[in-house]
């Protein structure tokens, strides 16, 4: 059921939040879509059977472009992104976190990117890492061209998942596996598609991507896992042997250096943030952004 009625107007773009206790992290994210430069877009925020109070942290924001859905149960990231596909009205779909913060440059550099090179299907942004406190901690690993992003499927795909905008007919066409492997439903999606569709990301930051400080090591290593079974099928339904070996070396290697750097992280008790650059300064800008908007009322 939708909690408040749709835009007159046909967006062109659909975002789309999926929600499960987002805590206080959800303000500042939807802030940042209502934010953006470019305006023509519908807010889908679909609730996954939350038990907190998160929506009750945005409902001033009285904005018929936010459309917010809930029903109660908890079926999981993958089911309600396909779920989504079906309530999108625009013609690209757009994903975002609720935890996560989005520049407001995002969706008019994304936008003109698929516009220009019709080809695309997908495109994503770079994006900087942040931590429980907002602070900036890194930049995320990012490849720009389609050659670059799927250069070598055994690693992986460096193609954040929540800065994704593409065409709704491509998410249409491919859907999420449901159910969805353990915390890698972007990875599988990837590889199943990469060599039939087209990806690119904009070789701008345009996006804080929210990374916790203490790391659940448990869940990091049945996340490598799941991503490796995935590989380990879809390089043996294809032939592809020579991949499969260097998937299982790469799991290898990954699972040394989780537990080096774990080891790391236990002894020194501190994690490295960036403090200075451009990057850190532009991040500020948008916090500062946010901030102003927040109290000004705009929202409303």
């Amino acid at each position: 059921m939708a909690d408040r009625p749709a835009g007159d107007v046909t967006p062109l773009v659909s975002v789309v939040m999926p929600v499960y206790n987002a805590g206080d992290y959800l303000r500042k994210a939807v802030l940042s879509i209502l934010s953006q430069t470019f305006t023509h877009w519908e807010l889908l925020i679909i609730d996954d059977g939350s038990t907190d109070q998160a929506l009750q942290t945005i409902k001033d924001f009285v904005d018929p472009r936010i459309r917010i859905f809930r029903d109660g149960a908890n079926r999981g990231l993958a089911a309600r992104l396909n779920e989504a596909m079906n309530l999108a009205r625009g013609q690209y779909f757009a994903r975002m976190d609720q935890d996560d913060v989005s520049y407001p440059e995002r969706f008019a550099r994304q936008l003109k990117a698929l516009q220009q090179n019709p080809q695309l299907d997908v495109v994503a942004a770079r994006a900087v890492t942040i931590n429980e406190n907002d602070r900036m901690t890194g930049q995320f690993p990012y490849a720009i061209s389609h050659q670059e992003i799927g250069a070598q499927p055994w690693r992986g795909f460096y193609f954040p998942h929540p800065t994704w905008m593409g065409k709704i007919e491509w998410f249409r066409k491919h859907r999420y596996a449901v159910p969805a492997p353990y915390f890698c439903e972007d990875q599988e999606l990837l590889l199943r598609t990469y060599r039939e569709s087209q990806f690119a990301t904009v070789n701008e930051i345009l996006f804080g991507y929210r990374v916790r400080s203490e790391i659940n090591f448990r869940k990091l290593q049945k996340t490598r896992l799941a991503v490796f079974k995935i590989q380990w099928h879809c390089f043996g339904n294809t032939g592809q042997p020579g991949y499969m070996l260097l998937a299982l070396l790469t799991l290898a290697g990954r699972v040394v250096r989780d537990h080096m750097n774990w080891i790391a992280r236990a002894i020194c008790r501190s994690s490295h943030q960036i403090q200075n650059g451009d990057a850190s300064a532009q991040w500020r800008a948008v916090l500062d952004q946010l901030a102003d908007l927040d109290r000004v009322g705009k929202p409303r």
